[in-house]
């Protein structure tokens, strides 16, 4: 087989057959991008935001979340120019290697498979705490969670599975239920006069501290990665580009309302949850710290209408495991057909066109993370930034703001690196705006570096990340392909763009030439 040496990487000929085993289908418009998007978001509105309140209180996720919503706009419009200029499925890795080479990809493109397939974990774990509830209210049964959490990946998987067409049109309805359903309970709450805005600020103030910020300005810091929880996953949808039919305008414009349309979500629960149920509550309870939107309604309503409505705020966290579950089959498609991770990972069906083997294997990956957590970690505790779900979701947090960082980084470096590369859609922004979203990026990596309480979150996903690395180094880096993201890379931003020039052009330049 024909090799290359570049960069400390090895290059191997893709051989007959190698993409048409690797296709994707076109099927998605503004309309299924935008759907994609908030639906792979919209279950932090269900769960896990309210875990910040315990060490931050509410006036700190307040402030963090405005600052994060900032963070987000000045990101998504750095991203958005990247992948107008990128269309294919490489996303952030496809970025990073085209900005700080092999290694630079690779280490983007990891973090970012971390912070889907633990994400993904994280809502299956909310989505079977949420179904048990609802299942033993109305009928007094109640099934272990490592059983549900095998329902849930399996459904899902199979669901993902039948290809693009159906996997947007489903996240495109559940997107809008779920949206249906935070405003359904934004005016039952009013109509109940169950809200009291007092109930915001009731955690005992520490140290002399106000009620406003019982833990001081320090809660800030340690508020930002929770405030990230509700808009995790919408920069997913440069993983779509070759599934979209017009990438470089429908992805940037999708992003952006995306990040509007979370920002008003996310400001309605933050002010209406906590008023209802008091901010305490959501936070000292195991039972109502995973399923806080259920506390909310069972504040107001007979328990067997609540627990009706547990099954449709149910649909918002299955809304983001099918969007997110996208993701990180994209995430690993797409590193996998470049070689990064085994290739046979990027196979895809010959009838649905989708990588069903990345999705199994995510799938695998997600439920054994999940399992061993429940074993080493207790389920009851009140300090739920330590329970088994604090921690996993802190995990792909962490793994998020790494790979944010990155991208930015790369966004700089591209404006200077590759000039004359098209450009069809332009931050607004610019530099400046993506040192913003840099900036903010690192204050919530050391929000969750500093804060001993998230110690166990960080030590685990060093640990898997420093596996994932060796396991590069040491076989990855020496069988990668010309895929379009390596293509673009190497061309200096002049090929890669699968919709116009197809797969492997620069092939016979690189492998042919004697």
């Amino acid at each position: 087989m024909s090799e290359k040496t570049a960069s400390g990487v090895t290059y191997t000929k893709a051989g007959a057959g190698y993409f048409e085993k690797r296709s994707l289908k076109r099927t998605a418009g503004f309309w299924g991008l935008w759907g994609i998007g908030i639906a792979a978001v919209i279950s932090g509105d269900f769960s896990g935001w309210n875990v910040g309140l315990a060490t931050t209180g509410w006036g700190g996720l307040l402030i963090a979340t405005i600052v994060i919503v900032v963070m987000y706009f000045t990101m998504i419009f750095s991203i958005g120019e990247m992948s107008a200029a990128m269309p294919h499925t490489g996303g952030a890795y496809s970025f990073s290697r085209a900005a700080m080479g092999p290694w630079g990809g690779f280490v983007t493109g990891l973090a970012e498979t971390i912070e889907y397939v633990v994400t993904t974990a994280v809502i299956v774990w909310f989505s079977g705490s949420y179904a048990d509830s609802a299942l033993h209210a109305l009928a007094g049964i109640s099934l272990p969670a490592p059983l549900w959490w095998a329902i849930l990946y399996i459904v899902f998987v199979g669901l993902n599975s039948l290809g693009a067409s159906i996997g947007f049109r489903f996240a495109l309805i559940v997107a809008i239920i779920s949206m249906a359903v935070i405003l359904l309970f934004a005016v039952l709450a009013m109509v109940n006069g169950a809200i009291d805005f007092s109930r915001l600020s009731d955690i005992a103030p520490k140290d002399g501290n106000s009620s406003f910020l019982p833990f001081g300005a320090i809660g800030i810091l340690f508020s930002l990665p929770f405030a990230i929880w509700f808009f995790l996953g919408i920069e997913e949808l440069p993983l779509a580009a070759e599934e979209a039919n017009n990438p470089a305008r429908d992805i940037p414009k999708a992003s952006v309302w995306g990040v509007i349309t979370l920002a008003f979500f996310a400001l309605v629960v933050l002010f209406l949850n906590p008023a209802v149920t008091g901010s305490k509550a959501i936070t000292v309870s195991p039972g109502d710290g995973d399923e806080p939107l259920l506390a909310g309604f069972r504040a107001f309503l007979p328990d067997n209408v609540a627990a009706i409505l547990a099954i449709a705020a149910l649909i918002g966290l299955l809304a983001s495991l099918q969007g997110i579950m996208f993701a990180y089959g994209r995430n690993m498609y797409s590193l996998s057909r470049a070689g990064y991770y085994p290739k046979f990972l990027s196979l895809t069906g010959r009838k649905h066109q989708t990588p069903w083997v990345a999705l199994v294997i995510g799938a695998v990956v997600g439920y054994i993370i999940l399992f061993i957590v429940l074993q080493i970690i207790p389920s009851a505790n009140k300090d739920l930034a330590s329970t088994a779900s604090g921690v996993i979701l802190l995990i792909a947090v962490f793994a998020a703001v790494i790979s944010y960082m990155m991208q930015m980084v790369s966004f700089v470096v591209l404006r200077r690196k590759f000039p004359n590369a098209r450009r069809p859609y332009k931050s607004p922004t610019g530099v400046v705006g993506a040192v913003v979203a840099l900036v903010i990026a690192f204050a919530a990596f050391l929000g969750i570096l500093t804060n001993v309480a998230f110690g166990t979150a960080v030590v685990t996903f060093v640990i898997i990340f420093v596996v994932g690395v060796a396991l590069f180094a040491l076989i990855g880096r020496h069988n990668l392909v010309l895929s379009p993201e390596e293509e673009y890379a190497l061309s200096g931003g002049l090929h890669g763009d699968p919709q116009a020039e197809g797969y492997d052009v620069m092939e016979a330049d690189v492998f042919d030439k004697k």
